[in-house]
């Protein structure tokens, strides 16, 4: 095999953990490879950043390039992100439009930078939501959904014929739970080697 796949270990240098968030859970993928001669990439891929970098690269180039690679990709997404107000009001929107029966409303919607498993969750009792940001790149057709999904817990706990009577509304459901099983599928498929090299 031509490239080597390693999850990026700097060296301790003092507030590089501030540069670099999320380097101590894998978030970031440091790929080598003998094909790549010159250039560096550096893209989202199954909630973590890879960096590929030419194998032949030194540790110190490594350890300089790589933080200013993800800070790249961290800006472009800062850049794109919808602010949590507007996040919000799309909560609000699509219980207008698809559950007016509703009287419930969230009282705050944000992004969660630690959600890992779940796509969303919703507190009833402060109608309070959560959504994770690994949603922020994908298609505004899956982020509506989970937010619904969420914003229907305001008034049903659980995931019985109530709730998905009413979460079939969604005109694109079948369409969002299928790119999220896939994305999940992906994401499980990509993990699986790097936890054994």
């Amino acid at each position: 095999m031509s490239e080597a796949f390693h999850v990026f270990q700097p060296v301790p240098v003092p507030n590089l953990a501030q540069e670099l968030p999320g380097i101590g859970e894998g978030e970031i993928v440091v790929i080598r490879s003998t094909r790549r001669k010159r250039n560096i990439a550096a893209y989202r891929q199954g909630g973590r950043i890879i960096v590929s970098i030419p194998a032949r690269l030194s540790k110190a180039d490594e350890r300089e390039i790589v933080p200013e690679m993800v800070a790249k990709i961290r800006a472009q997404e800062a850049a794109r992100r919808i602010d949590d107000s507007v996040l919000a009001q799309r909560a609000v929107d699509l219980l207008r439009s698809l559950a007016p029966e509703f009287a419930e409303r969230p009282t705050s919607v944000k992004w969660s930078h630690s959600m890992r498993e779940r796509w969303g969750s919703c507190t009833s009792v402060d109608g309070t939501i959560r959504i994770s940001a690994r949603l922020e790149p994908m298609p505004a057709y899956v982020l509506d959904f989970v937010l619904f999904h969420e914003a229907i817990h305001l008034r049903f706990g659980d995931h019985g014929p109530e709730f998905r009577e009413v979460l079939a509304r969604y005109p694109h459901a079948i369409r969002a739970e299928a790119y999220l099983e896939g994305f999940e599928a992906a994401d499980a498929a990509h993990r699986a080697p790097l936890l054994h090299k």
